[in-house]
């Protein structure tokens, strides 16, 4: 009988928190500078010193792409993301960047 208590106690907590927990994958980065960057002219060290290190590097055709990324996802309440994806020229100038987050501004 004691058994069967403790596996119904175990099952309730390991539903509570399924049910009511969250998942991050990546990790948190400043997005004040994001406005600062510019194409041709904003170089990789630029952007490792606005940023950090990325979350995720990468190849797309051939050009180098850096992403920055957090998503955290809630089962319950509002799933918040934001990410920035920089792909780079041959010469380690930004090339193009993409900015996204659903996480409203302050």
């Amino acid at each position: 009988m004691k058994n069967i208590g403790i596996i119904i106690g175990v099952g309730i907590v390991t539903a509570l928190l399924t049910f009511s927990g969250c998942a991050r994958v990546g990790y948190d980065f400043e997005t004040k500078n994001v406005k600062s960057i510019t194409v041709d002219e904003t170089t990789q060290s630029d952007i490792l010193n606005m940023f950090g290190k990325p979350w995720r590097t990468g190849l797309e055709n051939g050009i180098v792409v850096w992403t920055y990324g957090r998503y955290t996802y809630r089962l319950i309440g509002e799933t918040d993301t934001k990410d920035l994806v920089i792909k780079f020229t041959d010469d380690k100038k930004v090339k193009s960047y993409n900015f996204n987050t659903s996480i409203k501004e302050k």
